[in-house]
């Protein structure tokens, strides 16, 4: 590796979150991006940042339904409910619709530049850094 190529690029966060969201709904297809990120154990870790209790009270309007329902089942509602979510607002990913809603996370509010740049270069190999 040259020296040029260890320099990190300076982007904008508007830019990081748009090349995070690209290759986060590249990689998820027809699940949102909670599920892909619990499934594969990157990003945030979705679903599974939560403990089973605290997810529960993160989608409690949907566990109240079910209170014995399966942490599977649970998740497999809320990836439901994220996604139609996504449609009615327009929004590409779970993370923007938080970005609004702030109910269930804080979507990209939840993440420093720090940590948004780490999980770049974590999925991509793309080292960049957000100028302070």
């Amino acid at each position: 590796m040259t020296n040029a190529q260890a320099r990190p690029e300076f982007i904008s966060r508007p830019a990081l979150i748009a090349a995070l969201r690209d290759e986060l709904t590249r990689r998820a297809g027809e699940m949102s991006i909670c599920r892909l990120a619990a499934q594969t154990g990157i990003f945030c870790k979705g679903f599974r940042r939560y403990s089973d209790a605290e997810l529960k009270e993160h989608y409690s309007w949907i566990a109240k339904r079910n209170p014995d329902a399966p942490r599977a089942e649970l998740e497999e509602i809320a990836d439901r409910w994220q996604l139609a979510r996504q449609d009615v607002l327009g929004a590409l990913t779970a993370c923007d619709v938080q970005q609004l809603e702030h109910d269930a996370c804080g979507g990209w509010d939840d993440f420093t530049d720090d940590d948004l740049a780490r999980f770049l270069r974590e999925l991509t190999g793309r080292s960049v850094v957000v100028p302070h």
